[in-house]
């Protein structure tokens, strides 16, 4: 079939070109509507005074001439750098253990590594002021400092970033080639000298790319500084507190934009340096293996296991306070922390509202972003719009939650806007967080299309097969793992995050991440603990009925890998 539709005067697209054009242009309208006009309304505001007169700059020389609000962008550097330090530190020689020693355990250590990821950033606040607070079991550890600060915030950060660094360096450890380990042991290199010279510049590109990952999520993080900062103000509490407590717009609106250009220059020097990474494994490469060393092994093992232990301490300190009847006085055990209702925070409908937002996300979100990736892979022609969409894909990595979410407030929330009736409803939380977390979820879709070959799109057209029977028939369930990852990411980090939705949500759209947020701030301290312990449960029982869905699904739709 045949539509008219001219292209230059003298060429026409047939039906499924048409469709693949309308579907290109609906993907570039999704992040421009949800990206780049909420951007750039927030970029207009801060150029603006409460009267709605545009006053240039004044707002932002206004800031850097108020000390108390430059000093946050000190404290912010400070606690992003010290803790992107210990956590790549921390995070290499636990990888180096994973990867190049014979350390037993490494599955189970794995385990208990990507479980603070399941958790909200609130929960390792929360848990540091049980044990470290006024009131807690290990308060002279500080030797006399407060845990409200900088030191509370550099902690949390390093308890719920480190899985993230963890996975990178893995990845960037686990491909070596055992012929030039092999070449230096001929030539008598010590150990040390080979580690410099073969292990770590082979893992450059990991590293560095690893610490801008850590430098950005530290810089931007708000549920850490926020239960456990006190008087600390960095930049992320400085966006609430303007807009929150001062009802002042313009000035949230100047240090989003401030808060922006930092995670902005991490994102630009990684994908950089990412452009410069050469393959470390050629065809004749041969992978390097490591050979038993008891004193070596056990060493990372004890590293690692005293690490998996002060995850699980944190954990189990924020199930163990919602449990108690009054720490530290009273440890009889209870649930009372858990009946909601009665409490600040939405009660049990905010669990129900992030339980909501979580499905939906991963659902529609699954289905748009693999499509979306789909098209920019596998489509010929429309090379424009296709690099401009993946151009897009890429941005949401580099845009802070909360100036995400503020950025919204003042788009959505314009009078004129013919969107406006998504503001206020949980349609509205649903797309910020898809368009949040899209830029992960998308290069890991791309990267799974990539090793489906060509072929399968050409037979299907010699046989006149539409494009969509191929996709739903062919691509999705070669490429099931790839989408049941995506799904169950998307649904956890909807299920855990704060800062991209502590501005949307309104009292029948109250999510629980919030809700922990009101419940520490009304001093109900151990419910605060209870929902963020529900939270962590919620996701890790995604995560194992995945698991299992994983085990079922794959071996229906692969069956032709084991046949293979």
């Amino acid at each position: 079939m045949r539509v008219a539709f001219p292209m230059d005067g003298s060429r026409w697209l047939s039906g499924e070109a048409l469709v693949r054009l309308v579907a290109l242009l609906a993907a570039l309208a999704l992040l421009v509507v949800g990206l780049l006009f909420p951007l750039a309304s927030m970029l207009v505001k801060s150029l603006q005074d409460r009267a709605g007169d545009f006053v240039g700059l004044a707002n932002f020389a206004r800031y850097v001439q108020t000390p108390a609000l430059m000093g946050s962008i000190v404290n912010s550097l400070t606690v992003a750098l010290i803790s992107t330090a210990l956590v790549v530190g921390l995070a290499f020689l636990c990888a180096y253990g994973i990867t190049r020693t014979c350390m037993p355990g490494k599955r189970l250590f794995r385990m208990l590594a990507v479980l603070p990821i399941l958790a909200p950033s609130l929960l390792p606040a929360i848990s540091l002021v049980y044990l470290f607070g006024n009131q807690g079991w290990f308060r002279e550890a500080l030797l006399g400092q407060s845990i409200y600060g900088p030191i509370g915030i550099v902690l949390g950060m390093c308890f719920w970033i480190f899985p993230h660094a963890l996975m990178i360096l893995t990845t960037a450890l686990s491909t070596s080639d055992a012929r030039l380990y092999e070449a230096a042991e001929a030539l008598g290199t010590p150990k040390w000298r080979g580690f410099l010279t073969i292990t770590l510049p082979g893992a450059r590109y990991g590293l560095i790319s690893c610490a801008f990952v850590v430098f950005t999520l530290a810089i931007t993080d708000f549920g850490v500084p926020k239960i456990i900062g006190g008087q600390f103000s960095v930049l992320a509490t400085d966006v609430y507190r303007q807009v929150v407590g001062q009802q002042n717009f313009q000035m949230g609106a100047v240090v989003s934009v401030i808060l922006l250009l930092p995670a902005l220059a991490s994102f630009v020097v990684d994908r950089w340096i990412q452009r410069r990474q050469v393959a470390q494994l050629s065809a004749r490469a041969v992978p390097w293996r490591p050979t038993p060393s008891p004193l070596r092994d056990w060493t990372f093992a004890l590293l690692c296991y005293a690490v998996g232990a002060a995850i699980l301490l944190v954990i189990g300190t924020a199930i163990y306070a919602s449990l108690v009847q009054f720490w530290p006085y009273d440890l009889s055990l209870t649930l009372e922390h858990y009946a909601f209702e009665m409490l600040a925070g939405g009660g049990w409908a905010s669990w129900f509202n992030s339980l909501k937002l979580a499905f939906s996300v991963a659902l529609i979100g699954t289905l748009v972003i693999f499509f979306n990736a789909w098209l920019i892979e596998k489509s010929d022609g429309y090379r424009v719009l296709r690099q401009g969409l993946h151009f897009l894909a890429m941005l949401p990595m580099a845009v802070p939650g909360m100036v995400l979410g503020l950025a919204y407030i003042f788009f959505f929330n314009q009078a004129g806007n013919p969107l406006n009736w998504l503001y206020g409803t949980l349609a509205i939380l649903v797309l910020n967080t898809l368009v949040h977390f899209y830029t992960v979820c998308h290069l890991t879709s791309v990267t799974a299309l990539k090793q489906l070959d060509p072929e399968f799109e050409a037979v299907g057209a010699s046989l006149k097969v539409p494009f969509w029977v191929t996709f739903r028939r062919v691509t999705l369930p070669v490429s099931l793992p790839a989408v049941l990852d995506i799904s169950v990411y998307l649904f956890v980090n909807a299920m855990t995050t704060v800062s991209a939705v502590v501005f949307l949500y309104t009292s029948d759209t109250r999510l629980a991440s919030v809700a922990v947020m009101h419940l520490d701030e009304a001093g109900y301290f151990a419910s605060a603990a209870a929902m963020a312990v529900l939270i962590f449960f919620t996701s890790l029982a995604v995560k194992l009925a995945q698991a299992a869905l994983s085990h079922l699904l794959l071996n229906r739709a692969q069956e032709w890998r084991q046949a293979g």
